[in-house]
């Protein structure tokens, strides 16, 4: 029997336990066709379930029950009937303790993306209790749930830090199938709802249906995605995950700092020959060049002593001869812009400035070019990034 076959018929048996089957009887049949089954098995099962639809809420409440078909206590030690293996994996008050007991303790520390998320459950809860109230009276819900906006901010977090990760690292593709989906179904019909004000009053059973799936998805974030990622991601990982977090816009009010992955040192993987290593990845030199050159910008970079030090390959509207490189940039330009340019550059050289964006009209064409401050993580500055673009195509697009 596969482990799909073996995770299918433990699903029949949890299911007649849920429409009220007496427990000795699916014992019986467990039993004839199992030796002992794993704990994991017996997740995947129950998870298997919520995604096909049972309630979360059901699935809480049969836990014990759950328990109780594969694990029978005896007055008589020596009778005990145990049936599931991996005893280091033994769920005695609920199937996913040994999950719930790793991700309370990371849950539990300040700062960690477990707790961070968790918090923002928290906030959420409070809101979904405010809404609940104002869907009661047919009062002010709106306004309730257009508090709830930040939830596309954690929803994204977790839809880019959380779901890919599972799956890419370690296979497990439930939570990015199936989650996933739902956490776009529902930003896109609160964003559907809060556009529509004028028409609240007449979209209020919508209003109450999705209240739901968000208390769902939550009670589903916790029991079943939170615990996962936290007995198989490393604390490597979790680093990683909290400092891409802080991309992401603070979504209801928590900001909290993980001291630990504060102080943690960038450490890269084995490095790989001839790759260029960058704070973003790595690529080799073939790989960046042509990235470099597909980017639809004439690109120039002058260094903080004025040097020009690169430009791009490309059909160009402002020529830039690779004669140029290692010269100095106001060579570069006619006595009369020299000026001009001097000025930009002290003034970033200076922080004064920290980028000078200019439209003009060059051959028939609609350029946009930005002057740009590089500056590295202290604040130094590095050199001026000149960004040449071609708009014509959007002043095409707009005005037709």
């Amino acid at each position: 029997m596969t482990r799909e076959e073996r995770i299918d018929l433990i699903k029949s048996y949890l299911k007649r336990l849920g429409a009220g089957e007496d427990l000795e009887s699916v014992r019986e049949d467990f039993k004839k066709n199992f030796e002992g089954v794993d704990a994991t098995e017996i997740m995947a099962a129950e998870e298997s379930l919520i995604r096909e639809g049972t309630p979360v809420s059901e699935i809480q409440k049969l836990c014990d029950i759950h328990s109780a078909l594969f694990h029978k206590e005896d007055k008589d030690p020596s009778k005990s009937v145990d049936l599931i293996k991996n005893t280091e994996n033994k769920i005695d008050r609920g199937l996913f303790e040994k999950k719930f007991e790793i991700a309370e303790e990371l849950i539990n520390t300040k700062g960690h993306p477990l707790n961070i998320f968790h918090l923002e459950n928290e906030a959420l809860g409070k809101l979904i209790e405010k809404a609940k109230v104002a869907l009661e009276k047919k009062e002010n819900y709106y306004d309730a749930f257009l508090e709830m906006r930040n939830l596309s901010i954690h929803y994204a977090k977790k839809g880019d830090l959380l779901y890919p990760h599972l799956e890419a690292g370690f296979g497990i593709v439930g939570p990015s199938n199936v989650m996933w989906t739902h956490d776009d179904e529902i930003r896109a019909e609160l964003k559907k709802l809060l556009s529509n004000k004028d028409k609240a009053e007449e979209n209020i059973e919508r209003f109450k249906t999705l209240l739901t799936r968000i208390e769902e998805m939550i009670y589903k974030e916790e029991k079943i995605l939170f615990p996962n990622c936290a007995v198989h991601f490393k604390k490597d990982d979790w680093i990683g995950i909290y400092k891409d977090m802080k991309d992401y816009d603070i979504a209801f009010g928590v900001n909290e700092t993980w001291d630990e992955a504060e102080e943690a040192k960038e450490e890269f993987k084995l490095k790989i020959e001839n790759e260029v290593y960058l704070s973003g990845g790595h690529m080799n030199i073939n790989e960046l060049n042509s990235v470099l050159n597909s980017i639809p910008a004439e690109i120039t970079f002058v260094d903080k002593n004025n040097i020009n030090k690169y430009f791009n390959e490309g059909e160009k509207l402002m020529k830039r001869p690779k004669m140029a490189i290692d010269r100095n940039v106001m060579t570069c330009h006619p006595p009369k812009v020299q000026a001009i340019v001097n000025a930009i550059i002290d003034d970033f050289r200076n922080g004064r400035k920290d980028n000078v964006p200019i439209w003009m009209e060059k051959a028939g064409r609609t350029l946009y070019v930005n002057y740009i401050a590089v500056r590295d993580e202290k604040g130094e500055y590095l050199g001026t990034l000149e960004l040449v673009q071609d708009m014509t195509f959007a002043k095409k697009h707009f005005l037709g």
